[in-house]
């Protein structure tokens, strides 16, 4: 089985900056697309940015030149640096890779992380 490890996250002022991080674990498994996504209270779920395992990368207009996502295809790893973060930023930002393991039969699925909580106060 394979899990997504969130790390990061937490409360900043606006103009700061924060870094997450998310890491799949498990046992024979392989990954394709990584990457972010983020939902304010009584919102949906919307994208943030993306990353490919050639590291071609995507992002949403509202955080381009502030975030930068970047991967570690050895370590199975993905981050996100946040700078220049405003109060609009404030989320629950939630890791998603592409995955295919034994049990997804040969098929990339879509794994989730837990979520972490990014708060930027005025």
């Amino acid at each position: 089985q394979v899990y997504l490890v969130e790390s990061g996250g937490g409360l900043v002022r606006a103009g700061g900056h924060l870094r997450l991080s998310c890491e799949a674990s498990g046992n024979d498994f392989s990954i394709k697309d990584m990457g972010w996504y983020r939902q304010a209270p009584e919102k949906q779920r919307d994208l943030v940015a993306t990353i490919t395992s050639g590291g071609i990368v995507n992002y949403v207009d509202s955080v381009k030149g502030r975030f930068t996502i970047s991967r570690d295809n050895v370590k199975n790893t993905v981050s996100l640096q946040m700078n220049s973060l405003k109060p609009e930023d404030t989320a629950v930002y939630y890791c998603n890779a592409n995955i295919k393991t034994p049990l997804t039969l040969g098929r990339f699925v879509g794994f989730w992380g837990p979520g972490s909580q990014v708060t930027v106060s005025s």
